[in-house]
């Protein structure tokens, strides 16, 4: 695969919490001069960015995010509300503690209420890999399966460790064949796209990959 390729797997991400409008806006404006998948920006700038940008990007946003244990009802509503002010991409945190305490039927109903909120929006359900013993991870491949969610992704980035090449290999593995892998969290060079494209993930959350090809084909 040829470096500028790998543009068309990034969303192009901005989460922290001292974002300013003028940082997202500079976000967006590289997301569409790279051609990148998405742009993953906190909710509160969704509307503005839908408003200014409009079909020139697909929106990406984060719920229950970056803990998880928000409440169901709470996460489906920040997928509703996202998704009327512009999101068509969501990203969702599982409740970390109820994987930890075995309490998978409870992990499953609540995906299959978020699946339920963002029908016919592509949704990406976030496991915080580097909480989670292998057996853990097996179980939410399958879980995730079932609920017929777009992709499982590895990590927040605000977790203790990010994305590993490990991982998105244990992914591909034992997900669904209409299942993807996003890998997010520490991909920080286009050497690090690569190990993960090549283990299998098909999307990738990374603020930093993007300008650096940019830079490298005078984007």
């Amino acid at each position: 695969m040829e470096d500028k390729e790998i543009l068309g797997y990034i969303d192009h991400t901005l989460l922290k919490a001292f974002a300013t409008w003028d940082e997202i806006v500079a976000l967006c404006d590289e997301a569409v001069r790279y051609g990148t998948a998405s742009v993953c920006i906190p909710q509160s700038f969704i509307k503005r960015v839908h408003e200014k940008y409009g079909d020139k990007l697909t929106v990406c946003t984060v719920i229950g995010f970056p803990l998880g244990y928000n409440t169901t009802h709470s996460k489906v509503v920040e997928a509703l509300d996202s998704i009327e002010a512009g999101a068509t991409e969501i990203d969702t945190v599982v409740n970390i503690g109820d994987v930890k305490d075995g309490r998978f039927d409870e992990v499953k109903k609540e995906l299959m209420e978020i699946r339920k909120a963002t029908e016919g929006h592509c949704l990406k359900v976030i496991i915080e890999t580097c909480y989670l013993t292998d057996e853990e991870k097996k179980k939410l491949c399958e879980i995730v399966t079932e609920v017929k969610a777009d992709f499982i992704k590895t990590s927040t980035g605000f977790g203790t460790a990010g994305a590993t090449v490990e991982d998105v290999k244990l992914f591909a593995q034992n997900i669904g064949p209409d299942v993807k892998i996003k890998a997010a969290g520490g991909i920080r060079t286009i050497e690090d796209a690569h190990a993960m494209i090549e283990a299998g993930a098909s999307r990738l959350g990374s603020s930093a990959v993007a300008p650096l090809i940019g830079a490298k084909y005078g984007l």
